[in-house]
């Protein structure tokens, strides 16, 4: 008697077919866990993106007063209002001794692309460089807020 061999057909062509990828079930689980975590992380990431831009202020005030201060020593007094800080990067024709530009950079816009104020002689006595914040308006609160040296 002659044996005949059976060979089986290819295992996945044997087994009904399951369709690959996500159920819609799936899908929406991951979705509200997504939109749980960006309702509770994202104001956070945005607070931390506004204090970033009143830190940035404070460090360029404080940038402009070290200029401000290589100007005093080298004219021997600070700039009048209307010399202002564009005496930092150009020579005023008032200014005796001036061995500028004290910014080699140029003078920087705030966070929220305003000009630097000054006035002096400022609220202490002093030159004040300050920032009207996001507002570009006296007074306010949070990124609303001035930024004073």
């Amino acid at each position: 008697m002659q044996t005949v061999q059976h060979f089986p057909s290819h295992p996945l062509a044997a087994a009904p077919r399951r369709a690959s990828g996500f159920t819609l079930i799936e899908l929406l689980v991951v979705l509200v866990i997504l939109t749980l975590l960006a309702g509770l992380v994202g104001p956070k990431v945005l607070d931390q993106l506004g204090g970033a831009k009143s830190r940035t202020a404070r460090v360029q005030i404080g940038e402009l007063e070290q200029s401000l201060d290589l100007f005093k020593l080298d004219v021997g007094r600070y700039p009048n209002d209307a010399e202002g800080l564009r005496s930092l990067v150009e020579r005023p024709s008032t200014a005796q001794g001036w061995n500028g530009p004290y910014m080699k950079k140029g003078l920087p816009a705030d966070p929220w692309g305003a000009a630097y104020q000054y006035k002096n002689p400022g609220r202490n006595g002093g030159p004040d460089v300050f920032s009207l914040g996001s507002d570009g308006k006296p007074g306010g609160d949070g990124e609303n807020a001035d930024v004073y040296n």
